[in-house]
């Protein structure tokens, strides 16, 4: 007893002590923490697929390895989700030099297998967002909750019906109809342009499904009450009535007082 006793009083031991507990939390959290949605690490023949296309059509505004340079800011860390956005949706290359905020755009210059191998090139730069996992891109996820988060979370921009709006100093917010699950997915992890990003700590993977769901729940809608308006709120509606309704009424009155003499 009097042994054991006097090496607890060791020195040392309160340094064993700690080293023990802080491998023992450090074991916990790597087996317990939430994963990041991502798919697989690219393969080598893709990361070099992809710096070939790279070089050759990316890297005169982006710098020779992605470094940055006058007209293009650096690859670094933005991860391999960024390029896939961008690049998948026709925003980048941009059609023109230098413009405020590069819009999504239908004639995209590379094809769907030149676009994963952009993406996987850029993700190896640096540590930084990869491809969301398909599980939750597909849009299977509850759309009364995704409906609650869009609002909270996006529709003071977006706009409520994901009709897009406009920001400060020409930049605007993009419409949100007929965007693909990926796509969503990879916007709110790696915010492009004005967008804020939303992180697995802000909103979980789930959540960002249910965000999903609930927008191709609106890609759906056949608006059954009448003329939509661009689904822009009562900007466009009071333009209509104005122009409409107080035409009509002003023919009623032209009408009546031309009837009366």
């Amino acid at each position: 007893m009097n042994a054991l006793a006097s090496r607890r009083r060791h020195p040392a031991a309160i340094v064993v002590l700690l080293l023990l507990g802080l491998t023992v939390t450090g074991g916990l959290f790597s087996l317990l923490a939430p994963k990041p949605a991502e798919a697989s690490v690219a393969t080598v023949d893709a990361v070099n697929e992809g710096k070939k296309l790279f070089l050759a059509n990316c890297a005169t505004c982006h710098g020779l390895g992605g470094l940055g340079g006058l007209t293009g800011p650096s690859l670094f860390g933005v991860g391999a989700a960024s390029a896939d956005f961008q690049v998948g949706t026709g925003r980048m290359p941009p059609p023109a030099a230098g413009p405020i905020q590069a819009p999504r755009r239908g004639d995209r210059k590379f094809t769907e297998e030149q676009v994963a191998f952009l993406a996987a090139y850029v993700g190896s730069l640096a540590p930084g967002p990869g491809i969301p996992d398909e599980r939750f891109t597909r849009g299977d996820g509850d759309i009364a909750r995704g409906n609650e988060l869009f609002k909270v979370n996006c529709a003071m921009c977006h706009n409520f019906a994901g009709s897009g709006g406009a920001l400060s100093r020409g930049k605007f917010a993009p419409s949100l109809r007929d965007v693909t699950g990926k796509h969503f997915y990879e916007a709110m992890t790696t915010g492009p342009q004005s967008m804020p990003v939303f992180n697995d700590t802000n909103l979980t993977p789930q959540d960002k499904n249910d965000i999903i769901s609930y927008m191709h729940e609106l890609d759906k809608d056949q608006n059954p009450g009448g003329m939509n308006l661009g689904n822009l709120g009562p900007v466009s509606e009071g333009f209509f009535v104005w122009i409409f309704g107080l035409g009509l009424m002003i023919a009623a009155a032209v009408w009546l007082c031309a009837k009366a003499a």
